[in-house]
């Protein structure tokens, strides 16, 4: 608890790492990334574009080309980030700035490590310094520096002979704290007894889990609590066989929406305890607890099967509604 209240705080990432295949137009780009050079899309009139896009933003047209770009540019504009955070280039203060390649017609938002403010201008020469590791990424540059930089007068990074760059991985981030309402405290808090809640509506007299501050059908707020349960019946199921990116669990595993007894709405967790092929719909489960509760519905572990006879389909098209 935070504060002193009832509330519950807690931080929470949301993380995605998104992959995407690249066209010729940007394989050229990160594959000469790669090796310490900087291309350009040229428009149809001409213009150069930076970073390259397959069709010029301006008319639609299909760009005609990739040619390389000076490792020097010209700060147009820019801005001071006094305090980074993880997810920046630099781990100390920086510029973030519109840089405008010799060569180039358009500008590269990229980082500056000039020091302090007070050396940014704009219309200041600034030239392109590079990671000695090197993956085919926007940040192979490590950031631009300006004259009198250690950095500004090493030598350009010798070109990888390698396979083209075809696919990237795009991470996303977000983190934040959250507060959980008065009523979902009630039922975290339960959860730390190893009791699990529902709320009844008023209207409908239907049972929900986890709780909603009101009525999803009527809008009326859900006052009268009810205790559920620890078995349930399983509606759907899905078995998970594919991995993917930040998976704490190895395939195959089950993911099902159960009843619990004296509930309306199905609950989504894991059924364990068997193999996945031994799941099925109307099949009675019941909730296996952590050794040492938390307030999240991780701490039920999974649901497992217990020798009980499966639901009847009358039962189970009821409990499915």
């Amino acid at each position: 608890m935070a504060g002193g209240t009832a509330h519950f705080t807690a931080p929470f990432e949301l993380t995605y790492a998104y992959k995407r295949s690249l066209g010729p137009v940007l394989s050229g780009f990160f594959t000469a990334l790669r090796s310490g050079q900087i291309l350009g899309a040229r428009a149809a009139d001409g213009r150069v574009i930076v970073p390259p896009a397959e069709y010029d933003p301006l008319t639609g047209a299909a760009t005609t080309g990739l040619v390389e770009l000076s490792q020097e540019g010209t700060v147009s504009s820019w801005t001071w980030i006094a305090e980074p955070r993880e997810a920046h280039p630099l781990p100390h203060p920086f510029a973030l700035a519109l840089i405008t390649l010799a060569g180039a017609d358009t500008a590269l938002l990229h980082a500056v490590d000039a020091g302090s403010p007070e050396a940014m201008s704009a219309g200041m020469t600034v030239r392109a310094a590079w990671r000695e590791v090197r993956t085919g990424s926007i940040r192979d540059i490590a950031c631009f520096v300006p004259p009198g930089h250690p950095d500004f007068e090493a030598p350009r990074p010798e070109p990888v002979d390698d396979e083209p760059i075809t696919r990237v991985k795009i991470p996303s981030r977000l983190t934040y704290t959250i507060t959980a309402s008065p009523t979902l405290s009630v039922f975290l808090t339960a959860l730390l007894e190893r009791r699990i809640l529902g709320w009844r509506c008023p209207t409908s007299g239907r049972v929900y889990v986890p709780p909603r501050g009101a009525s999803p059908t009527s809008g009326e707020k859900m006052e009268e609590i009810v205790e559920l349960s620890q078995k349930g019946t399983v509606t759907t199921y899905c078995v998970v066989n594919i991995p993917f990116e930040g998976q704490r669990l190895t395939p195959p595993y089950v993911c099902a929406h159960i009843v619990l007894d004296g509930a309306d709405v199905p609950l989504l967790h894991l059924v364990g305890g068997c193999g996945p092929e031994e799941v099925r719909m109307g099949m009675r489960v019941e909730a296996v607890w952590d050794d040492t509760p938390a307030p999240t519905l991780e701490s039920v572990r999974y649901f497992a099967p217990i020798d009980e006879p499966d639901a009847t389909a009358a039962e189970l098209e009821e409990a499915s509604r």
